[in-house]
């Protein structure tokens, strides 16, 4: 084979990987285009009367991750089974925002943490690597963390919209993840960088809960606390 038929292979092997990459660009470009839908949807709830109106737009928001199932099932599609991770950067974005707007619902109906293998029958996708398109567990967890800074801007609007039980069980939350990244040795440098970050979602959730305190609120919260969520 002479120089220029190799290099003329060479070419043909970069237009293939390069028309796979746009292949799965667009179908991510849509799955951004849901993800904000349902953030935008989900936003509602820091605002006053939205938090009267949390289990429609949980429902709604449910709906709308039915068109992610949908466009997860095509981006299967556009690459090679076994070459995952060759294209994870493509999707990783998203797949975490998705991932945090998953967690945001599951907590909003039940104030639990979601699990992995739950976000990923959510989502439409694999928890385990070894069944091809996966919830990887870092993309898991960085949306989780997405979550807590949410949940410490919720614990402020709860207050102002007079809710004062929900920033103590937040606050209790909270600290439960916290508790739990701290098991975790985390070598990924973004990943690390961004739990780091969490010290600060605890601190200001500790300041919102002091503040009730300090304004004698807390016991009105407590006494709320068995009412409805």
């Amino acid at each position: 084979m002479s120089v220029s038929e190799m290099f003329a292979a060479l070419q043909g092997a970069l237009g293939q990987d390069q028309d796979i990459r746009e292949e799965i660009r667009k179908v991510v470009q849509a799955l951004e285009q849901t993800a904000r839908e349902i953030l935008t949807l989900l936003q509602g709830v820091h605002q006053g009367p939205g938090f009267q109106h949390i289990p429609k737009k949980c429902q709604k928001a449910r709906e709308h991750f039915g068109t992610v199932r949908t466009q997860m099932e095509s981006l299967k599609t556009k690459f090679p089974a076994d070459q995952y991770y060759r294209f994870h950067e493509h999707w990783r974005f998203v797949l975490q925002r998705l991932v945090f707007l998953a967690a945001f619902v599951v907590y909003l109906e039940s104030e639990t943490l979601v699990t992995r293998e739950a976000v990923a029958e959510i989502l439409g996708i694999e928890a385990d690597r070894e069944r091809g398109f996966h919830l990887d567990v870092e993309d898991y967890l960085s949306g989780v963390l997405t979550l807590a800074s949410e949940l410490a801007r919720l614990a402020v609007n709860s207050v102002t919209a007079g809710d004062y039980s929900r920033p103590l069980r937040i606050s209790t939350f909270i600290n439960e993840l916290d508790s739990g990244f701290r098991l975790l040795n985390l070598k990924n440098d973004s990943l690390r960088k961004r739990y780091d970050g969490l010290k600060y979602d605890v601190k200001k959730i500790e300041e919102v809960v002091y503040d009730l305190s300090i304004r004698g609120l807390n016991k009105e919260a407590t006494v709320g606390a068995g009412g409805e969520k």
